[in-house]
């Protein structure tokens, strides 16, 4: 059944595409994603998954939280196991942001799960994009796709984010925060 963050998204969707002044058939065209899933979304009937959002973010040229954060408070506070989490379609992978960057600062940051199992494969970016990880608990394989690295708790890793990349969990209970920059 729908929920958060269907309808956070879909008014979101709808704005970043309409700043755009791109119709859904174009998005579709440019995200590689079906017309109709746009709308189902733009309409706030499905949940979105990570990969979806991605390719709709670079497509309209903005960064994925801006498709996901909620409204803004003076004081947001994000207990464990809240906020807008995406899941992936293709791991065991969520995103939940935690904060998004602004017009002057261009930076967000996520606190993701993973779990042992399927890997995490992202494409690129928005162009020049960084990514910074720091692994929280567990243990995480990450990095672009030919030069990944193993990290405990503590570790820390920043890599291109505009190049194909991965997350995989080595073990149960794997969880960092993610850092993106944005140029």
């Amino acid at each position: 059944m729908p929920g958060e963050p269907s309808a956070s998204v879909a008014a979101a969707l709808r704005r970043e595409r309409e700043r755009a002044g791109v119709s859904l058939t174009e998005l579709a065209a440019r995200s590689g994603k079906a017309e109709a899933t746009l709308s189902a979304l733009e309409s706030g009937t499905v949940d979105p998954s990570v990969e979806t959002l991605w390719a709709i973010g670079v497509a309209l040229g903005v960064p994925f939280s801006r498709l996901v954060e909620p409204a803004a408070d003076d004081l947001r506070v994000i207990r464990a196991g809240e906020g807008p989490r995406v899941r992936s379609e293709r791991a065991d992978f969520t995103g939940t942001l935690l904060s998004a960057g602004t017009s002057r600062v261009r930076r967000d940051i996520y606190l993701i799960e993973l779990e042992p199992g399927a890997v995490r494969e992202a494409d690129g970016h928005t162009p020049h994009s960084v990514e910074h990880v720091v692994v929280a608990a567990g243990r995480l394989r990450v990095g672009p796709e030919d030069d990944v690295v193993d990290l405990g708790p503590g570790d820390y890793a920043t890599f291109p984010g505009d190049l194909p990349h991965r997350y995989e969990a080595l073990v149960p209970g794997t969880f960092a925060v993610l850092v993106m920059e944005h140029p």
